[in-house]
């Protein structure tokens, strides 16, 4: 997936009616679906999610004398497909999802609910798989934007955005045929994803109560303004014009970064690889302070393991969870996969010299939890061009049109959510 983290619309699934074929089985048939309840199927998206499952579910399966299946699929697809797949019978008792859909998936009656955590989760985590005080997850691992610096480039890792306006001054990193602008520092603003960060950062937020109240906007206050003002400086005096093409500066950046002409950038830890490949020296470390001396604060999201609402055996099904998610298992995922464990336990095993994963630990500690509540995915939509439209004109505009972003995304909150009451 191209962000971890997961901005993920949820769109609206699929509607369709549900036919149960009544008739006489064979007795194979029989005893085939009296055994269902022994065997749990665990859904995951890639190869090596897999091979972790195979290689720890034995002792599981010995202990609870049940068997476990693993099957491969989407996890996105896994996610729309459970509402109908669960009640016919063909979807997984166990799968990940991103924890931005694990709140509208629990609330929509999909997911199982968990009561309590493996030891070693504190409520940071568990916030990120609750809504409405119940939880309906084992978070599996977090995920959180960061800063890679070229080590070839820039001899240590920049600690404030003054280090970062310092470095858009360095003539190596000047953008040949438009006079005055430089690539030293780049980052996706335009991007909501990669924006809230910096919004959030100044004082802005998504909704009140700590994102859980849909009815309470913060995009178009007195801190969202500052925020956005200050992006509107970098756009319009320092970077290129393509940093506003909303499409194409990511690409823009990963290239600016792999051939040498970008000293430090904000991204995704998933970018390691393709950075690795392109055998950049490259670094990783918390995103610099911002002008206001707080934190650059982006979503704090990641993977949870979730239970089907449909499983057949319930508390077996959180027994497996709970398993997948203990400290042991989750520092064999980290050692399998490089993905940062959720469980702080599990952290305290990453070894110093994974930059990365230090860098999103630290980041993550400052991050700000993404919304779960269903209301969001309105969030998305309305704010998807909302920099864009803010930092492509005069800077006086700036509130009006943070403005029209909040009641877009109100409107389409109460049509969608509160109309339908």
């Amino acid at each position: 997936m191209k962000k971890r983290i997961v901005k993920i619309v949820s769109g609206t699934l699929a509607a369709g009616a549900l036919i149960t074929l009544a008739g006489c089985g064979s007795k194979d048939s029989k005893k085939e679906a009296a055994n269902d309840s022994k065997t749990l199927t665990v859904s995951v998206e890639q190869e090596n999610y897999a091979k972790f499952v195979k290689e720890v579910k034995g002792d599981f399966e010995k202990e609870n004398k049940v068997k476990v299946k693993v099957v491969k699929k989407p996890m996105v697809d896994q996610c729309d497909a459970i509402q109908l797949d669960g009640p016919s019978g063909k979807g997984p008792d166990v799968f990940i999802a991103p924890n931005d859909r694990v709140g509208a998936l629990g609330k929509q009656g999909q997911l199982l609910e968990v009561k309590g955590v493996p030891k070693g989760y504190t409520d940071t985590e568990k916030k990120l798989v609750t809504i409405n005080n119940k939880q309906y997850g084992v978070p599996l691992v977090i995920e959180s934007l960061i800063m890679f610096y070229n080590k070839d480039l820039v001899s240590e890792a920049p600690k404030t955005f003054e280090d970062l306006q310092n470095l858009s001054k360095d003539e190596r990193f000047a953008f040949k045929g438009e006079e005055g602008k430089n690539t030293g520092f780049l980052a996706k603003w335009t991007d909501f994803f990669y924006g809230a960060g910096l919004i959030q950062g100044y004082g802005g937020y998504i909704f009140g109560d700590n994102g859980t109240n849909p009815n309470e906007l913060g995009l178009a206050t007195k801190d969202s303004v500052e925020a956005v003002d200050y992006a509107w400086d970098w756009y319009n005096n320092v970077w290129p014009k393509g940093m506003k093409d909303v499409k194409g500066a990511g690409d823009f950046i990963t290239e600016r970064f792999t051939s040498g002409k970008a000293g430090a950038i904000i991204d995704g830890p998933w970018m390691a690889a393709t950075y690795k490949k392109a055998k950049v020296n490259y670094d990783a470390a918390a995103i610099p302070t911002l002008p206001n001396g707080k934190n650059y604060k982006p979503f704090a999201g990641g993977k949870s393991w979730v239970g089907s609402a449909y499983t057949k055996n319930k508390e077996m099904t959180k027994k497996l969870m709970e398993y997948l998610g203990s400290k042991e298992n989750e520092t064999k995922f980290y050692e399998m996969t490089s993905e940062v464990p959720a469980n702080p336990e599990s952290r305290k095993e990453v070894p110093e010299s994974d930059h990365v994963a230090k860098a999103v630990i630290e980041q993550f500690n400052a991050s700000e939890p993404a919304p779960n509540i269903p209301e969001m995915a309105e969030v998305w939509g309305g704010a998807e061009n909302m920099m864009y439209d803010a930092v492509s004109g005069s800077k006086d505009k700036i509130p009006s049109v943070l403005e029209k972003a909040d009641k877009q995304i109100k409107k389409s909150i109460k049509e969608k959510y509160e109309d339908k009451k």
